[in-house]
């Protein structure tokens, strides 16, 4: 999307800092009650105008992370600022105002709509939440921002099951960007398309980034979107970030062997290009019990007896490219 010609991070302020964010979630375990760390000790920065690419694969927590940052499910610990501000200290009306500029697109585009509204009170509902008394100013914003996804003024009378699935995704974007935010947690937004919808989709968010001065955080678990559409890129293994670095680095130079992995995966589409794939042995380790030390030596070809013993520290390795991974100490 937007592509930073300043260094990620330098001599900038983050527009959204998200400091050891955890949440936790007790269940019970027969004769005791146990703990799912969906996410574990997080923290990451958004910058205004970037896309920041979050990826691993399914129940590692991205998700949990996105709606937890937005108050969405409230967090064990930790701290999420946007300019400045402790979103967890806030109280409901002060968040009230806030929300208006942090919105959220939903991964599936058919349970994320309302099937009894039309498109104009699905999209014009946040407008009047928010102030917009008016019909017709409401009406007018959601004609206007129909155009902009690419909708015509006719389907602000229609109901979500007369739409494709594309459509109802442009709907989701339509009510996310109609109250005018300055940051957008895109969660899947285009993981249950197929991929003309997906590439149509996609593309339409760069050019509203563009348009709209967006921050996007872009969660995924096909790394191959990630790639298309960040400027940073995040990857998270049960729960915790492991590697975090801008995407041509990333890209070139991975640093943590489950970074490794998941682009040995990525398939090339040049028949003359040969990739040696990683191989993933075991079985994801259950959030329940979580493995001591590094969580990814019981599938990592490189662990040592340190691995197993001690949990590696977040810490930069490069300018602005920062891993969790003793292999890196030296």
């Amino acid at each position: 999307m937007t592509r930073s010609t300043e260094p990620a991070g330098a001599a900038r302020k983050p527009l959204l800092e998200v400091r050891n964010l955890q949440k936790h979630y007790r269940v019970n375990g027969g004769a005791e009650q146990q703990t799912i760390k969906a996410v574990n000790n997080v923290s990451l920065q958004l910058y205004d105008g970037e896309t920041y690419g979050l990826v691993g694969e399914s129940g590692c927590g991205k998700s949990t992370l996105g709606k937890t940052l937005l108050r969405l499910l409230p967090a064990t610990s930790g701290e999420v600022h946007y300019e400045g501000k402790n979103l967890f200290q806030l109280r409901e009306k002060e968040m009230r105002q806030v929300r208006q500029h942090l919105q959220m697109v939903f991964q599936d585009p058919y349970t994320s709509l309302n099937p009894r509204k039309r498109v104009g009170s699905i999209i014009g509902e946040g407008l009047k939440i928010h102030g917009v008394r008016s019909k017709a100013e409401r009406r007018e914003r959601v004609l206007a921002i129909l155009e902009k996804i690419g909708l015509q003024p006719e389907h602000v009378d229609r109901f979500p099951h007369e739409l494709s699935g594309g459509q109802r995704q442009r709907i989701g974007l339509a009510r996310a960007l109609v109250l005018q935010p300055r940051l957008v947690v895109c969660d899947e937004p285009v993981s249950a398309l197929d991929v003309i919808i997906q590439s149509q989709i996609v593309n339409l968010m760069r050019k509203l980034q563009q348009e709209l001065r967006l921050t996007y955080l872009f969660i995924a678990h096909d790394i191959s979107v990630v790639r298309y559409v960040s400027d940073r890129i995040g990857v998270m293994y049960l729960g915790r970030l492991v590697e975090e670095a801008d995407t041509n680095t990333l890209f070139t130079s991975p640093k943590h062997p489950y970074t490794k992995v998941l682009l040995s995966s990525v398939p090339v589409p040049d028949p003359t290009v040969k990739r040696t794939r990683i191989p993933l042995t075991g079985e994801l380790p259950s959030p329940l019990d979580l493995p001591s030390g590094c969580v990814f030596h019981t599938r990592c070809p490189y662990a040592t007896a340190r691995c197993r013993d001690e949990e590696p520290a977040f810490r930069q390795i490069a300018p602005n490219h920062s891993a969790a991974c003793h292999l890196q100490d030296d």
